[in-house]
């Protein structure tokens, strides 16, 4: 059983450094400490966590899965810190970070809920890409993240907390714009505005995907103005967007959202560190 967090980080930062000695400089300790502390902690597991050859260590495999487990265990740590000095304030904080594929409304409405549920709870939304969003919900600095798409969520707890339905967003010009509906197949021929590439980005595969179901491979651009809401690209791609905005008119009328037929739904994903508990969280998973 490990009985002290402070042997596990510095298991961490040797794993992390790639030697005692740069793991002892970034703790601000003196080499000797470390290594006594490593050795502790394999004494307390019952296994060596390194293999140690002169000045040359590697992880044992017993040592690869102590840094797995390790990592969500000292983010839960720093959670817990957290949220008890949150709960000694008069109002808690929470931040709730989600991916460019998810506008603030569209956030804000799945989280209306617990908005509505928690009045002494500020929420603060942050966009974040999607290799950033696991980090920050790995390493705490944020409690709750949103993405489009099922992942597997290795290391996190995952859940399908919502689903948008999705649309296409043509320029006003386009030979589209003045169908109330369209099917995918109608779209074979059409360039595909995507905010990043295939295999970039969970809601770009997704889109693929729809495509190639339907029986063709699409051609796609990649919008060159990032961060903004995919309901503007075909303004300046020239091609059409595959959007959950709302149908009808948009961007002032110089597009225009016309619905898909048959409904596709994209579902969105929350992701959080496991080992924590939430009241917050469970209004919007659970509720």
């Amino acid at each position: 059983m490990v009985s002290d967090l402070r042997k596990v980080r510095q298991f961490v930062a040797v794993a992390e450094a790639g030697s005692f000695t740069a793991a002892a400089v970034r703790l601000h300790l003196s080499q000797q400490a470390v290594s006594s502390s490593v050795r502790l902690l394999e004494s307390e597991v019952g296994a060596a966590l390194f293999h140690r050859e002169g000045r040359s260590i590697s992880l044992t495999p017993a040592g690869r899965t102590m840094l797995r487990e390790a990592r969500p265990l000292l983010a839960a740590a720093r959670t817990l810190t957290e949220h008890v000095r949150s709960a000694a304030t008069t109002e808690a904080a929470w931040v709730v970070g989600h991916g460019p594929a998810l506008d603030s409304a569209e956030v804000y409405t799945l989280l209306e809920p617990a908005i509505s549920a928690f009045p002494n709870t500020s929420f603060t939304l942050r966009q974040l890409y999607p290799d950033q969003l696991i980090s920050a919900v790995s390493d705490g600095s944020v409690q709750f993240g949103l993405r489009r798409g099922v992942v597997p969520a290795g290391e996190l707890a995952a859940a399908v907390i919502g689903y948008h339905r999705v649309r296409v967003a043509v320029a006003i010009g386009h030979r589209l714009a003045g169908a109330d509906h369209v099917a995918i197949t109608d779209l074979e021929d059409e360039p595909l505005a995507l905010w990043s590439p295939p295999g970039a980005s969970y809601f770009s595969d997704f889109l693929m995907g729809a495509c190639r179901r339907a029986g063709f491979e699409p051609e796609y651009v990649v919008s060159r103005v990032q961060g903004a809401a995919m309901v503007a690209a075909p303004l300046t791609t020239g091609a059409i967007a595959l959007v959950t905005a709302q149908p009808g008119p948009a961007m002032d009328g110089r597009v225009k959202v016309i619905e898909l037929e048959p409904p596709l739904m994209m579902p969105v994903q929350a992701i959080w560190q496991r080992h924590t508990v939430s009241a917050v969280r469970d209004a919007l998973v659970n509720g």
